[in-house]
């Protein structure tokens, strides 16, 4: 089948060229055009509007920062929705909100189309290697169809039953992430200033029952106070954000959701919003760029 691509962002391109590089056909489309130059190095076709991929493709992947670019890549005037879906299948990997999934899913199915929520689990280094968590919503067969894909993005897919399910389930796995990056970032500080030397506190997290590859894969930005990007801190504060709009949904009280979703808020207004989403310890420390 042919595949097509839209947002090639900080996880779009290396899922992306993972797909090409297994030799698949793909067509590719992003808002800023220039960032689809490292898949069309490697073969895969640029195409001018999401309309186009549709055309050209059976299979169409999204992957794009929140609900609203998700929103605008279907319905702008050369949008997914612009044409004819039918027989077309539109695969999700956005983070966005059940509700969003929902009438994502009745919208490209009134369209004609089949929609597959996918949303992924892991960061940058984790997707370049293809051990990427998915994360699914939609039916059986549509699963079906695109398993081979989903072989080459990730090492599991974990089928959650109707669509919004796979968003639910990601918000779930994300609450726990930000909790655990401000916990090292607490743990760190509160070492720090009873007069422990920083790297050793690291070695204790290390050999400890806490240690988890997300502190191994981390505590070099840790050590060195310097956090590129591999999960931006502004999608946490924005995932934290839809955590808790579901969390007052289900009135559930989670105290510990709304204390994080407050200091991520506050490590963006504190300018950290491209680093890595453990600069969360920055801010804690009130450090600014």
């Amino acid at each position: 089948m042919s595949l097509g691509w839209i947002g090639l962002g900080h996880m779009g391109v290396p899922m992306a060229l993972r797909l090409r590089r297994a030799g698949h056909s793909i067509n590719v489309y992003n808002r800023t055009a220039e960032k689809t130059a490292p898949l069309v190095t490697e073969g895969a076709v640029k195409l001018a509007t999401p309309r186009a991929v549709v055309e050209q493709s059976d299979i169409i992947f999204i992957m794009l920062a929140d609900g609203p670019a998700v929103t605008a890549v279907l319905e702008q005037e050369d949008g997914l929705l612009s044409g004819t879906l039918s027989d077309k299948l539109i695969v999700n990997l956005s983070t966005v909100s059940p509700e969003q999934s929902l009438e994502y899913a009745r919208h490209v199915e009134q369209a004609g189309g089949t929609y597959l929520e996918a949303p992924v689990s892991g960061s940058v280094g984790v997707a370049e290697a293809g051990q990427l968590v998915l994360l699914l919503g939609g039916d059986e067969k549509a699963i079906a169809v695109c398993r081979p894909y989903f072989e080459v993005l990730g090492k599991e897919s974990i089928h959650f039953g109707a669509h919004g399910n796979g968003s639910s389930a990601k918000l779930a796995i994300n609450l726990l992430l930000a909790l655990v990056g401000e916990g090292v970032a607490e743990t760190l500080l509160l070492g720090e200033q009873s007069g422990l030397d920083k790297d050793k506190l690291l070695q204790l997290i290390g050999a400890s029952g806490m240690n988890t590859p997300l502190f191994q894969g981390k505590q070099d930005m840790y050590r060195q106070e310097n956090f590129p990007a591999a999960f931006p801190l502004r999608l946490m504060a924005k995932d934290l954000g839809l955590i808790t709009e579901a969390a007052t949904r289900l009135t559930l009280d989670l105290p510990l959701a709304n204390t994080a979703h407050t200091h991520y808020q506050q490590a963006l207004k504190d300018g950290h919003g491209d680093a890595d989403m453990a600069a969360i310890y920055l801010s804690l420390k009130n450090i600014t760029p």
